[in-house]
Order: C-alpha cells, then sequence, then structure tokens
C-alpha cells in the first residue's frame, strides 16, 4: 500500500469516525477485500471507535488491526447489555479474525422450565423449544443466578431429574433426595406436595423470569427489613444484593428474545432523493444481520412504493428465507408463503422501534459526512426545517435579530444582526442609538428600531429579511408586528425566543397569538437559533459597553486643560480606556499626542494619585 493509498484510506476512516454517535452499540471493521475482521461493543461508539486511531496508541496488535482496517459499520442498540449479545452473535456469525474473546462459539445461558409433568427449572446454553420454554439469555451471570436461587428459595422447584409421573408418585416409586431432608424441596415425588400447587408455583415463577417481580420485591424488601430488626445485617445485606439485581432484570433485553425465530425486520427513513431501508434478520432469537440500504429515488416514489422493491431486492442480496417479515404498516408484497406482521406492542414492535432508530442514525451519518464536503447542503437543510416547524412560504434565507441594551433607561442602544444562508453576515450588521424614546422602556425602542430599520430598507428598495427573530417573548413579537403589519403594511414571518424563570432560552414562539413550537432544546436548529440571539446580544452588548465607556472617557478627559477634541479622539482611538492611559508612561502617551501634552496627562494622572 503506498501512503498516497494509506492517506486515502486514513481520511476515509477518520470521516466516518467522526459521525459515528455517542450511543450503545456494536461495531464491525472490514478488510480490503470487504471481509469482517473484527467485531466489537461498545458504550459509546464515538469514544470507542475513536480510540484505535489516536496516535498514542501503541499496542502492537492493535496497530496491525488498524493498518488492515478498510471501512466501517455500526448497529446502534438501546443499552450496554444489548451491544454485548449483538457482538456475541455477530462474532459466531462471522468467526472475524482478530476477534478471540467471544469466539468460541459458545452461548450466553438461559434459564429453562422443562415441558416435564413436574417442571424443572435450571441453566442452559442449549436451546431446544421441544424441550421447554426458555428465558433470556443473560449476559450478566449474576442476575441469573440471582433468579434461580431467589425461585429456588420461594418455590422450591424440584433439581431431581427423575421421571415424575402421577401414577409413579401414586404407586410411591420414588425416593425423596436430599434436597427434601434439608427442605430445599416439598417432596412433589412422595405426595408431599400436590401436582396443583406445584404448577401454581411454577405459573408464578414464569412471571418472574417474564420481569413481573413486583411481589417478589416486595418480599424481599420485607424479608430485609425483619432481618436488619433482628441486627441479622450481613443476611439483609445479602437480600438486598438479591433485590438489586432482581431490580436490574427488569428491563430485559430489547435486542433477544426467544420467542422470536427467523425474521426479517424492515423499515424506511426517507429523505428528498434517497430512501434509506434498513434490515434486521433474527435467527433463534438473536439478531446476526443489521444493514442499511440507499436506495435512489427516480420518480419521487413513496414509502408505500419503495419498500416492496426493497425487501424482494434485499432479500434476494442477502439470501434470506424467513417466512415472516415485520413491517410497520400494511404493504402490498407479492411473495407467497409470507407472513406480514405489524407489530403494535411487546417484543416485536421493539424490533421495528430498534431498525428505525438504525435507519434514521445512518441517514444522520450519510447527511453529516455530506455537509462536510459541501457545507452548503447544510444550510440548506436547516433553512428547510425552519421552512417546515414555522409553515413559512419559503426558505428563509435571510433572518435578522433585534436586542436593546441600557442600564436604567440610560445610554440606550439597540442592534439588529443578519445572517443570510444560516451564516452571520456582519457587514450587514446595523448598530442604533436611541432617540425618540426617554427612560427604560424596551417596546418603545423595539419600535423605534424595527421602523428606522424597515423604512430605510423599503426607500432604498432592499431586500426585505424572510424572517424576523425578537429575543423576546410575546411582548416584543406583538410591538413588531405593529410596525411591520399596522405601520409600514409589509409581510414579514415574525418569531420569538422566550426565555424561562432562569433566563434561560426554552421556547420558539410563532404565530399570532404566540403559540409554542414543538422543538427539541437540544437539536441542531434550536442551537442555532439560540446562537442568532447570543449573537445579537454580543452585538448590542459590545455596542452600548463602548458608548459608555466613550463617555467615560471624555468626562474625564474635559478636566486636563490643554486636551482638546482631537486629542481625546485620537487617545480614545490609541488605549480604548482612561484605565490604560493611566497605566502607561509619558513616552507611550508621547506617541500619541507628542510630548507636551503626554507630560500634561502624566502631570494629571499622579496628581490624582495623591
Amino acid at each position: 500500500m503506498t501512503k498516497e493509498e494509506n492517506e486515502k484510506r486514513l481520511e476515509h476512516l477518520r470521516g466516518i469516525v467522526s459521525n459515528l454517535p455517542g450511543k450503545p452499540g456494536s461495531y464491525q471493521y472490514y478488510d480490503k477485500e470487504g471481509t469482517i475482521i473484527y467485531v466489537g461493543k461498545a458504550k459509546n461508539l464515538k469514544n470507542r471507535v475513536s480510540s484505535y486511531f489516536h496516535k498514542e496508541v501503541d499496542r502492537y496488535k492493535t496497530k496491525v488491526l488498524v493498518s488492515k482496517i478498510w471501512d466501517i459499520t455500526y448497529t446502534v442498540v438501546n443499552t450496554e447489555e444489548d451491544a454485548l449479545l449483538l457482538e456475541n452473535n455477530l462474532i459466531k456469525k462471522y468467526q472475524p479474525k482478530y476477534n478471540i474473546l467471544l469466539k468460541d462459539g459458545k452461548t450466553y445461558p438461559s434459564i429453562v422450565i422443562t415441558k416435564e409433568y413436574y417442571p424443572r427449572i435450571f441453566k442452559t446454553r442449549v436451546i431446544n423449544k421441544k424441550f421447554g420454554t426458555y428465558y433470556g439469555p443473560f449476559s450478566h451471570i449474576g442476575t441469573m443466578y440471582a433468579l434461580l436461587d431467589i425461585i429456588k428459595k420461594v418455590y422450591k422447584p424440584r433439581t431431581c431429574r427423575l421421571p415424575l409421573t402421577e401414577e409413579g408418585i401414586r404407586q410411591k416409586r420414588y425416593s425423596p433426595c436430599l434436597d427434601y431432608h434439608i427442605k430445599n424441596c416439598y417432596g412433589a415425588c412422595i405426595g408431599k406436595q400436590s401436582h396443583e400447587e406445584y404448577m401454581k408455583n411454577i405459573e408464578q415463577a414464569r412471571e418472574i423470569l417474564k420481569g413481573n417481580t413486583r411481589e417478589v420485591q416486595k418480599m424481599l424488601f420485607e424479608e430485609m427489613q425483619k432481618l436488619a430488626e433482628e441486627l441479622r445485617f450481613e443476611e439483609a445485606e445479602e437480600i438486598k444484593r438479591k433485590y438489586i439485581l432482581l431490580d436490574n432484570f427488569c428491563s430485559k433485553s430489547e435486542v433477544v428474545s426467544h420467542t422470536i425465530n427467523d425474521v426479517d425486520v424492515f423499515t424506511v427513513t426517507d429523505d428528498e432523493n434517497i430512501a434509506f431501508v434498513n434490515y434486521i434478520h433474527v435467527t433463534n432469537g438473536n439478531i446476526n444481520q443489521a444493514f442499511t440500504f440507499e436506495f435512489k429515488k427516480k420518480l419521487h416514489e413513496n414509502e408505500d412504493e419503495i419498500l416492496p422493491v426493497a425487501i424482494m431486492q434485499i432479500r434476494e442480496k442477502l439470501g434470506s428465507k424467513s417466512k415472516e417479515i415485520i413491517v410497520a404498516h400494511d404493504i402490498e408484497l407479492p411473495l407467497d408463503g409470507i407472513t406480514l406482521t405489524i407489530p403494535q406492542r411487546g417484543d416485536k414492535k421493539k424490533l421495528l422501534e430498534l431498525s428505525e432508530m438504525n435507519g434514521k442514525q445512518y441517514r444522520f451519518d450519510r447527511l453529516k459526512q455530506a455537509e462536510k464536503l459541501n457545507p452548503e447542503q447544510k444550510a440548506v437543510r436547516l433553512m428547510k426545517e425552519i421552512q417546515e416547524a414555522l409553515k413559512l412560504p419559503k426558505m428563509p434565507y435571510q433572518i435578522e435579530c433585534f436586542d436593546n441594551s441600557n442600564i436604567s433607561g440610560t445610554d440606550a442602544v439597540a442592534a439588529c444582526v443578519v445572517f443570510k444562508k444560516m451564516k452571520p453576515s456582519k457587514k450587514d450588521y446595523r448598530k442604533y442609538n436611541i432617540k425618540t424614546v426617554v427612560g427604560p422602556d424596551d417596546y418603545a425602542s423595539m419600535k423605534e428600531v424595527v421602523r428606522r430599520r424597515y423604512s430605510r430598507l423599503i426607500e432604498e428598495e432592499q431586500p426585505l429579511p424572510d424572517l424576523i427573530i425578537t429575543d423576546g417573548g410575546k411582548g416584543q413579537m406583538e410591538v413588531v408586528r405593529e410596525v411591520i403589519e399596522d405601520e409600514l403594511h409589509i409581510d414579514i414571518p415574525i418569531a420569538g425566543l422566550a426565555k424561562d424563570d432562569r433566563h434561560r432560552t426554552n421556547e420558539l414562539l410563532y404565530g399570532f397569538p404566540p403559540k409554542v413550537i414543538g422543538m427539541k432544546t437540544d437539536s441542531e436548529l434550536f442551537r442555532l437559533l439560540t446562537h442568532i440571539q447570543d449573537e445579537v446580544h454580543r452585538f448590542a452588548i459590545t455596542f452600548h459597553r463602548d458608548k459608555r465607556s466613550k463617555h467615560a472617557l471624555h468626562s474625564e478627559l474635559d478636566d486636563i486643560k490643554g486636551i482638546g477634541p482631537k486629542t481625546k479622539e485620537a487617545l480614545m482611538k490609541a488605549f480604548k480606556t482612561v484605565k490604560k492611559m493611566r497605566e502607561s508612561d509619558v513616552e507611550s502617551l508621547a506617541e500619541v499626542v507628542g510630548r507636551q501634552k503626554a507630560e500634561l496627562l502624566r502631570e494629571y494622572f499622579d496628581s490624582k494619585k495623591q
């Protein structure tokens, strides 16, 4: 591999890594031939994968692995536990060259309740649905043993392998084992526990394994309190440990469920010119394939037109023979012998949601990559988002935002910032000294500035903005509307950014009367709008501060005989503040105003120290 090829390879990989989500998941590394050479898991995909490409990585084997990577894919899941299970499934399927920890073909253990006349409950790594009902698998072995221990303690199911039958018990063919004698079993084998009572206990155990643990948790809590009251703290601590482990089990894995076998899951994430179709394949309760494919639209096809074609092509490409396909809504699918499932709840619904999440994440990543190559694309996307959120007649190419600044009405100023294509256009920024308002009146000041701004644009036949944003709530929006609509009779959409009690921007308002626009405060669009708000606030505050400093400077220099207006202007331009002048020596002052005036200044400042 030449140096140029290697640089191109690393640039491609860094591009993928920079766009990885900070979510749990499994990642896969591919070599030059497209073969999976490593499968890993991560609590945070971005942090974990990027760690392989740090310069300080010094492990030889890691360096060798990185040198072989030509591409990276990943699958997002909901929890770190799900990521571990998915990693195990993919390693068993692809047997990657650089994986060693989970490559032994073993599976995570499950708990089985057998189909015997008197069912047994125990752990197993072998799944055979004819033998019993399986719960798990468990990636956290401690949780599994805690469950078995709790079930054994509460219900005392048999552990022997005797082929118990009703007739055999009646004829006393069986002898009790040690568990009966140490009171870990009720002795169903010798008729000491009825079949009805035994099966009632088994059904309750099933509920525990399904996650319906409220009653068991209540029992454990009461026992824990009782032991603590009896000062049996070590035993109470052990019960507390089991309680916590059981609590952790309540949210069972959303990736794996033994009730789901050999199914395909398809979802579509739509974009303007491309449809992203996510595919998940589940075999024996385990996800072993997860891909997102891109389908370029030819004639602006909708989801109902795209999905049937995508399903047929993807199944043919990957050789899927699954007889059940899970989708979000009904579609026409010309495949014989296939069951189309549209789940409304349960494990299959969760799989569908997982597929949708991966499709959306893939689209987001692709969009980010494209925007890095073409920044204009990002601006267009954000302008479209604002247009859709506010239902504007056109994309807001030019956005303007206003803010006032004063201290108790003195030195009142205002500012207007202009954003074009979602970027600040600083040459179009404007500062305003408030001329017609006396005292602190933000509404009247806003009216004056908006009137001056747009009267001038109309007079000069300059383009008007596509959206005005006020740095304030409903009141500011209303005074802007009065000027725009009632006085100037022009049509410009007006939005407002409102703050909460802690002075944090938390709402986007639009319309009259203003209504809150549903938008996540951590979304990229909301962050951009608050950036516009922060920018106009910064611009107004800076202007106000400069004006105050200028007045303060003039007032003090007015006391010095021999220092005229032009000298004051020169000093203000060079030193900005009186403090800096006061700290300067004669030579520094002389460079600006000459030796004679510099000595006057120095003499004045020194006299003030005395």
